[in-house]
């Protein structure tokens, strides 16, 4: 019976831990690689992702680059190649 008590006390913690992580991690600037609700995914430029919450994620598309501040996505301008063909 005591080692239910600890399992379920392990449980309880590790849920707490990452839903702290999930929570404080607001400020991310990457790619959107998913969108679910109001949660979105971003990778950022070191290759780690980091699911954020948004208030308005449903103005955002997988493959946007965003910078997430305070709950906000701002889609940012994608980089334009050069386009002189090398002359």
């Amino acid at each position: 019976m005591r080692m239910k008590s600890i399992i379920a006390l392990l449980v309880a913690v590790v849920f707490t831990l990452g839903m702290v992580s999930f929570t404080f991690a607001a400020d991310v600037k990457g790619t959107v690689t998913k969108v679910e609700g109001k949660s979105l995914t971003v990778k950022d430029a070191a290759g780690k992702e980091t699911k954020v919450e948004c208030s308005n994620a449903g103005d955002v598309k997988v493959g946007d680059m965003v910078d997430v501040k305070d709950g906000k996505a701002t889609k940012e301008a994608a980089k334009k190649k050069s386009s002189s063909g090398g002359y």
